[in-house]
């Protein structure tokens, strides 16, 4: 005849059963925080280091710099200030750690947790870090003096969080990537920049149509885009949003002998007007975000040249100068 379980017996296993479950939630809540702040995904990082030598640095993936270039880019391309890319990074990295998440708290979604339901936009539109950054801006130019409100005043009259506080805590991070990608500070962003295997063919039809995706149409008029060296018949623009290469630049490129749209390098010059290193400087910076993306290999710019695998080295001396403008140099390859 089979004993019952004594009390004691069944408190031990009721323990054990509860630590049991405890140890996997734990794990659980491990592995979703980091799927929250990679975004799914790991890998090279990027730094940006304080332009004032004074030590002053952060590290981001490459995923969250891309997402911080965009972010900038559209707010230059309205020609809105600095003070204003600082407000919209901070608040991104508060609500979404500059990751484009696809959840949150109700229907919140994105990089700024925007809510379709309460206007912000279809969720689709919402899911377009273009879209979402221009929206924030559109809320945010609408709010009086906020260039000379503190910072997590400013945030807060666009957001309507339930902690208003929280931005604050972003401002010093904040303010060192709106420096570096709006060209204040210069040669202070640095990427791994190494280009996922997966990837299908990219190509300077891609940078075109990325730089008008981010920073507007505009931006080929004012800076043009030359392309020399290899070819790009059969490029593919990988993100959806970004217009055909067609409508983006009426430019095309040189053949280079040998070369094939998979395989060998193109070189994309984005000429610089006289005196406007800055905006040299915020070209420079988003290539390098976007590199892993673009499979870019190197930018120059200003005497300084950055190279994909180089993350921990700072810009290195280059015989490139200000006026040629900045050069971004890819290499197309083919997932397998």
């Amino acid at each position: 005849m089979l004993q019952s379980p004594t009390p004691q017996k069944r408190r031990r296993g009721r323990l054990f059963r509860f630590f049991s479950a405890f140890v996997v939630l734990l794990a659980v809540a491990g592995y979703l925080v980091v799927q929250y702040v990679t975004g799914g995904r790991g890998g090279p990082g990027c730094k940006v280091v304080s332009g004032k030598d004074d030590g002053q640095k952060y590290e981001f993936s490459q995923e969250q710099t891309m997402n911080a270039a965009t972010i900038a880019a559209v707010g230059t391309g309205r020609g809105m200030p600095e003070r204003a890319v600082t407000i919209a990074l901070a608040t991104a990295l508060q609500e979404s750690q500059l990751v484009n998440i696809q959840h949150g708290d109700l229907d919140s979604l994105g990089l700024f947790q925007q809510r379709p339901s309460q206007g912000w936009g279809t969720k689709k539109e919402i899911l377009d870090p273009t879209y979402a950054a221009g929206v924030f801006y559109e809320h945010l130019a609408k709010v009086d003096d906020y260039q000379k409100l503190p910072l997590t005043v400013a945030a807060q009259r666009v957001q309507r969080s339930g902690y208003p506080e929280a931005y604050a805590k972003h401002e010093p991070e904040a303010t060192l990537l709106s420096a570096a990608l709006t060209g204040q500070a210069a040669a202070t962003l640095t990427c791994q920049g190494l280009p996922d295997s997966k990837q299908t063919v990219v190509g300077p039809d891609a940078v075109r149509a990325a730089l008008v995706r981010d920073f507007g149409r505009t931006v080929l008029k004012e800076t043009g885009a030359e392309v020399t060296g290899g070819s790009t018949s059969g490029d593919k623009v990988k993100a959806e949003s970004a217009p055909k290469s067609e409508s983006a630049s009426g430019t095309k490129s040189t053949p280079t002998p040998g070369a094939s749209a998979t395989g060998g390098s193109s070189t994309v010059t984005l000429p610089v007007k006289s005196g406007s290193t800055r905006t040299g400087w915020q070209l420079a910076h988003w290539a390098v975000a976007n590199s892993s993306e673009l499979h870019i290999e190197r930018v120059s710019y200003a005497g300084r040249e950055w190279a994909a695998g180089s993350a921990d080295d700072p810009w290195h001396s280059t015989d490139t100068k200000a006026s040629g403008g900045v050069r971004i140099v890819t290499e197309r390859q083919v997932g397998q």
